[in-house]
């Protein structure tokens, strides 16, 4: 669509206030940059959000006004960088105490409090004493997306006023259940454990490089093998060919099939009015030095979905 047909005929959607609900998945979660970044440019005004995961962080950056800095920094991010971040342990019911991320998100985005952002904020974790979801909608920005974040056997559970919490994504991947009462136009919600879908090779995750497998990569796959003590499988290989996966892998993969299911069991209880897809196979959830190529999948599937799409009009939801 050339730019002149845009300008026409997004001249609706300019002027929609929306809902914006973005998803967990890992590292998957950087398309939320990128959509974000193009809803901004096709003149959406976002005036609430709410996220499960990566999709809390996020949502958490860019309604404290720091999504800029947010992204200039992961773009940054090579493979070193991201193990820096990984504060390794083996006790806590987690790999990773997550103390050293919260760190460095305080640095760049600065203290704040939920109730004192400029748009409305929902982060999503999981009571896993009492089975039931917890919203985050006033205090420290920081503990609700530590605890949004808090994948289980990944990360540290967070321990929060008397509460055992861990990773919205458990029990709503795509938290569009905050949003029904928001006074907007329209919900979008982005998507980013979709079904995988074929890839060019540059843009998979099955390669080596991509999924950490390779014994000289350094991905979080490796470490945690070597840190368990488990002897390393040359990359492409015999034996790496035909290998069992590893349990970062397993756990990866079974992950993405939950939460994949959850997804549409939710999606079919309440859709939102416009559904923005990731597919999963865009990378692994561990891949968090592949800032670059992700965010700007958010990006082009958001150009893509609103080239489809005719925004509800007269203040009407659809």
């Amino acid at each position: 669509m050339n730019d002149a047909v845009a300008s026409s005929d997004d001249s609706t959607a300019r002027k929609i206030p929306i809902s914006l609900v973005l998803g967990s998945g890992g590292a998957r979660g950087y398309a939320h940059i990128g959509v974000i970044e193009e809803l901004i440019a096709q003149g959406f005004d976002i005036r609430s959000i709410a996220g499960s995961s990566m999709g809390a962080l996020v949502g958490g950056v860019y309604a404290a006004g720091k999504l800029n800095a947010y992204r200039d920094w992961v773009l940054t991010l090579a493979r070193f960088d991201v193990f820096k971040l990984l504060d390794i342990t083996v006790s806590g019911g987690g790999f990773i105490k997550g103390n050293r991320i919260i760190s460095a998100m305080r640095e760049h985005v600065g203290e704040v409090n939920i109730e004192d952002l400029p748009i409305s904020y929902t982060a999503v974790a999981v009571d896993l004493d009492a089975h039931r979801e917890v919203w985050f909608s006033r205090g420290s920005l920081f503990e609700a997306i530590r605890a949004s974040i808090a994948i289980p056997t990944i990360f540290r559970p967070h321990r929060y006023r008397g509460r055992l919490l861990v990773d919205g994504g458990l029990l709503n991947p795509l938290p569009v259940s905050p949003t029904l009462r928001d006074h907007t136009q329209a919900t979008i919600a982005v998507d980013v454990n979709a079904p995988a879908e074929p890839l060019h090779e540059e843009e998979s995750d099955e390669s080596p490089e991509a999924d950490g497998s390779a014994d000289s990569g350094g991905g979080l796959v490796p470490r945690v093998r070597r840190m368990l003590g488990v002897p390393p499988v040359p990359a492409g290989s015999v034996a790496d060919a035909t290998r069992d996966p590893s349990v970062i892998d397993l756990f990866a993969r079974s992950l993405d099939t939950v939460q994949e299911t959850i997804t549409r069991l939710k999606l079919a209880a309440q859709p939102p009015d416009l559904l923005i897809t990731i597919p999963r196979n865009v990378c692994m959830f561990y891949d968090f030095h592949r800032a670059e190529s992700v965010i700007e999948w958010g990006r082009k599937r958001t150009r893509e979905a609103l080239d489809r799409w005719t925004p509800p009009e007269n203040g009407a939801r659809v």
